[in-house]
Formats: C-alpha cells, sequence, structure tokens
C-alpha cells in the first residue's frame, strides 16, 4: 500500500485544535512529507505520525522560540532557528518504518546448496556404521 499523506484535519485531531487553517496546514504537510522523503524514499505507511509531528512542531511554534516571559517580553530562540525540522528521534523512527537502521543477518548460502559432503566418505568410520553411546561409532 502507498503513503497517504495526512491531512489537515487530521494535523487538527493530532494538535487537539478546534478550528485549524487549512491552506497552512496542507503546506506544513506538503513540506514535512518532502523533508521525510530525504531521510526514506518511498515512504512507508507509517511516516504518517512522523510526518504530522514535524507539521504540528511547525504549526504551533512556527518561530521555534524555545524560552519566553510573559513579564517585559522576553524571547529567547536557538541559532538558525524557524522552519520545518527532524529531529534525530524523527530520523531515526522513519528508518525503523522502512526497515532499514537496525541489525541484519547476511547469509551467503546460495539457495542452490547441496548439504551432502563434497569429500570422500571414510567408510570405517561415522555414518554407515552404528553409534552406541559410551562406546562411539563401531
Amino acid at each position: 500500500m502507498a503513503f497517504v499523506a495526512p491531512t489537515a484535519e487530521q494535523l487538527g485531531l493530532f494538535l487537539d485544535l478546534d478550528e485549524i487553517k487549512g491552506d497552512r496546514a496542507d503546506f506544513l504537510i506538503g513540506k514535512a512529507v518532502e523533508l521525510c522523503q530525504t531521510v526514506v524514499k518511498p515512504l512507508p505507511d507509517e511516516a504518517s505520525t512522523v510526518v504530522l509531528s514535524v507539521a504540528g512542531r511547525a504549526y504551533l511554534n512556527p518561530g521555534q522560540v524555545t524560552y519566553e516571559t510573559i513579564g517585559p517580553a522576553s524571547v529567547q530562540r536557538p541559532t538558525g532557528s524557524g522552519g520545518i525540522y527532524l529531529t534525530k528521534a524523527d530520523r531515526t523512527a522513519l528508518k525503523s518504518a522502512s526497515g532499514r537502521g537496525g541489525a541484519f543477518t547476511v547469509d551467503p548460502t546460495p539457495d542452490t546448496a547441496d548439504p551432502s559432503p563434497t569429500w570422500p566418505v571414510d567408510g570405517t568410520f561415522g555414518p554407515g556404521l552404528e553409534y552406541e553411546p559410551g562406546w562411539g561409532w563401531v
């Protein structure tokens, strides 16, 4: 099944907002999808959660304000603030959802491999004789 981008209504539910600006939400979702595709392409179905998270951050806090004082109006912004971005956790979630980023095993044995021995079998030892526990091959 192909990835389907979340809708503005889904973003509103995700953020628990009664009203949402549809055009702005659609724009941010589109940009979040593009940003996620820089990590994994094509996006897996599970990527909608990361897309909603990225778009939700940008929708609620477009200036990426990290500190605010209401008294005599003090605001602190990190360097390079603003915009849409992926956190390390977002990147990890995208890679994990696509099946990348974890441990894996490579089996170098070809499908046509035959388990029978390729060397001459010694008829005086091992299979072909009778095995008696405690005595071995007799």
